[in-house]
């Protein structure tokens, strides 16, 4: 008799890259999707109960807490979000004998870097959401078993809240905008993200994962917030906008403070699990603003 076919479950299933993985993660086994009506992070209590009942293989996490300056006003609520919960369920994965996905962040890094950021490098977060998140993968760390810790950056998507959809809104409003061009990063498409998860995915179940691993996964190249900008607007002109005009950091304050520099190296994602990441501007060129998962490598 063959075996039942896996179970994943994603938490955080109706955000821009929970969407996503349920397309991809769909070659893999039966997919359960779950946003927070059916599963509040915050409730740490009932967390464990409810990812029980469904019995996963897999749990990916795509749900967090993401505003990175409102989390400097609401550090409890983030830190119960993107650290107490992520321990919680690698205890839950543990004693369930489940693969656990955690999306983690470049944030975690302080930006005086100058080159590519390895994940050996050390970390140094400059706000609450990179501390949270840098708190979150220790605490997966500390509980042990199989679990893929995943650093991306600059995550967009064709749905959702993000740079591009913003961008694209404020550039069918406003007649000038201006952009922040003194920070750099890799902007890396959801629909991508979530194929390369699938990949991960089936390299760990495969080598039978047993302990949790770090990998940075992004797409490769390097640009500023204006330069991503610039590239929006070549691919989808907006209605309004007449003048892109690039800004410093101090021109644009926000009550977070974010890494200059924060490109991550991607060799262990190719080396180790053949994973080879488009570069950001081709994975923009095959976004489709109006399918959700219909992105192309």
């Amino acid at each position: 008799m063959p075996d039942p076919p896996r179970r994943l479950l994603i938490l955080g299933a109706r955000g821009q890259v929970g969407l996503e993985l349920t397309h991809s993660l769909a070659s893999l086994g039966q997919v359960i999707g779950l946003d927070r009506a059916d599963c509040d992070l915050t409730d740490l209590t009932r967390l464990p109960e409810i990812i029980r009942q469904h019995r996963p293989d897999v749990i990916v996490n795509a749900a967090a807490y993401t505003a990175v300056d409102r989390a400097e006003s609401e550090p409890k609520l983030a830190h119960r979000i993107n650290a107490e919960a992520p321990g919680v369920l690698a205890e839950v994965a543990r004693q369930l004998d489940a693969l656990l996905v955690h999306y983690s962040t470049d944030y975690v890094f302080d930006g005086t870097a100058t080159r590519l950021i390895p994940e050996t490098e050390p970390t140094n977060p400059l706000g609450v959401y990179g501390r949270t998140k840098l708190a979150g993968e220790e605490a997966i760390r500390e509980v042990g078993g199989a679990a893929l810790i995943v650093r991306t950056s600059w995550v967009y998507a064709a749905h959702g809240r993000n740079f591009l959809r913003t961008m694209l809104r404020l550039g069918d409003e406003r007649e000038v905008l201006r952009v922040v061009d003194d920070q750099v990063g890799s902007p890396t498409s959801a629909p991508w993200l979530a194929r390369a998860t699938a990949d991960l995915i089936g390299t760990a179940l495969q080598n039978e994962l047993a302990t949790p691993d770090l990998v940075h996964a992004t797409c490769q190249g390097e640009t500023t917030w204006y330069g991503f900008a610039r590239a929006i607007f070549d691919h989808w002109p907006p209605a309004a906008l007449r003048e892109l005009v690039p800004i410093s950091t101090e021109a644009y304050p926000t009550p977070a403070r974010r890494p200059a520099y924060s490109v991550l190296d991607t060799t262990k994602l190719q080396e180790v699990y053949g994973v080879t990441p488009p570069h950001w501007t081709d994975a923009l060129d095959a976004l489709d603003l109006h399918q959700p998962g219909g992105g192309q490598d």
